[in-house]
């Protein structure tokens, strides 16, 4: 998936249909009456892991609903395997959906649930793929205790069980993070690593940006609606061409070397502290290659030079309040 512009011109002409694309929308819209929930937003997905964010009512649950075929778009294409997913059932043979509400039956067991998905699908060896599921989320031991009695972090990976028995080539899962521990959403997003290394299509709806920030290899920023921006969140930093980048650095003379970058164009601001040196600039790779001859020449070692500003935290906020 290409980064685009943060400020995408208006679509003339529909774009080609991507090859090989699993998920696919093309200048799609969706309004409830005369609120605009989806405006115009156009993306393809291939294998790897996808994050989707934006804040509270920006159309992250309408986006995953046309993708589940759950809505229909007003206007533009919602395609899964190339072909609509709109009233398309046979789509659901390749897709697996976590949804954010509770989607179990509370006088089931994980494994009365995951079986129940199994044969839905009609699978061969319902008991056996069921068994596969409930081992793929680590809930052997749990298995065939009632979901009621389940905390929500299990009946989180209950959820993903059902999803996953048929084996589907997509999975979309919004806010699939919700009410695990530390230690389980480790072993999940090592679990959604092994799927993508498979070869799967996964997005991944979540407001939890740190696990994001290690997981996805691409995300979307909806806003409003509309699509800010998508691509590598270090990719859509270098964009930001309006706001400068920030570095935080330690050398074996600070004072020295503050003085030293004040004296390059590239530089719009340092600030000396107690035991470091932030540093403001409008041109990341100029500063780059600039620093270490700076500090040579200087005869002063670096010890640590960070990007402070480069996480997907700052660039999701920066597109939410721009």
């Amino acid at each position: 998936m290409s980064v685009q512009t943060l400020n995408p011109p208006a679509p003339s002409a529909a774009p080609a249909r991507s090859r090989g694309a699993a998920v696919e929308l093309r200048n799609v819209s969706h309004w409830y009456g005369n609120v605009v929930a989806v405006n115009d937003v156009s993306f393809s997905l291939g294998p790897g892991i996808t994050g989707l964010l934006g804040p509270n009512g920006a159309g992250k649950s309408t986006l995953l609903h046309m993708l589940a075929g759950f809505l229909a778009p007003s206007a533009g294409e919602v395609l899964v395997d190339g072909r609509p997913a709109w009233k398309n059932p046979e789509m659901y043979r390749s897709l697996g959906l976590v949804p954010e509400r509770e989607a179990v039956y509370p006088y089931l067991t994980a494994y009365e649930f995951a079986l129940m998905n199994a044969r839905l699908h009609r699978l061969p060896d319902p008991e056996a793929a069921a068994e596969r599921a409930i081992d793929i989320v680590d809930l052997r031991a749990a298995m065939h205790r009632k979901i009621g009695g389940y905390s929500k972090g299990m009946r989180q990976r209950a959820k993903i069980a059902g999803a996953l028995v048929h084996e589907p080539r997509i999975v979309l899962l919004d806010e699939p993070f919700n009410g695990m521990d530390p230690a389980q959403r480790m072993q999940m997003m090592e679990l959604l690593r092994g799927l993508a290394e498979q070869g799967k299509t996964i997005l991944i709806s979540t407001h939890i940006l740190e696990e994001l920030h290690h997981l996805a290899n691409n995300v979307l920023v909806v806003v409003a609606g509309r699509l800010a921006a998508s691509g590598h969140f270090r990719e859509i930093r270098r964009l930001m061409t309006d706001r400068p980048h920030t570095f935080t650095l330690r050398s074996s003379d600070d004072r020295r070397l503050a003085a030293a970058l004040m004296a390059n164009a590239s530089v719009q601001g340092v600030e000396l502290g107690a035991q470091e040196i932030t540093v403001r600039t409008a041109e990341r790779v100029g500063f780059a290659q600039y620093l270490p001859r700076a500090a040579r020449e200087a005869g002063i070692t670096l010890y640590e030079v960070r990007p402070t500003d480069e996480s997907l935290e700052s660039v999701f906020s920066y597109l939410v309040k721009r």
